[in-house]
């Protein structure tokens, strides 16, 4: 059996373009798709906090440094430039690796510009950091 756990998130990013004539899924920041170890187009879960939407798409790597978060094709129905989203991706684990599962989240700010890295897992506190 396995069960899903939280692996990255990138939390209260700022929505930085559109673009409904691209392919599709979300345009991230390369250097912020590290710090929250999430893999370039692997499938991801996008809240919008603004507008309460939600969407499953995949992350399309952005020029590091660019703090870009660019919602393509229709998902660029979902969100406008300017709302915070939060972006989520999960790892299929059995119940014994759960146990020693840790997960990254990091915070951005207006910016989105990193202000907390965060570290977490069954067992640990929300900002323990893993031994």
């Amino acid at each position: 059996m396995f069960i899903q756990l939280l692996k990255g998130k990138i939390h209260r990013a700022r929505i930085t373009g559109c673009d409904l004539q691209y392919e599709g899924s979300l345009g991230i920041d390369e250097d912020l798709l590290d710090q929250a170890g999430i893999l370039p187009f692997e499938k991801i879960l996008v809240v919008n906090a603004t507008n309460g939407n939600r969407l499953e798409t995949y992350a399309i790597p952005a020029p590091r440094g660019s703090r870009i978060f660019l919602l393509n094709g229709a998902a660029a129905h979902k969100g406008a430039a300017g709302d915070i989203i939060t972006v989520m991706a999960f790892a299929a684990v059995t119940p014994e690796e759960a146990r020693q599962f840790t997960h990254a989240t990091i915070v951005l700010n207006e910016q989105n510009q990193v202000i907390r890295v965060k570290q977490g897992g069954p067992g640990l506190p929300a900002d323990a950091t893993p031994e």
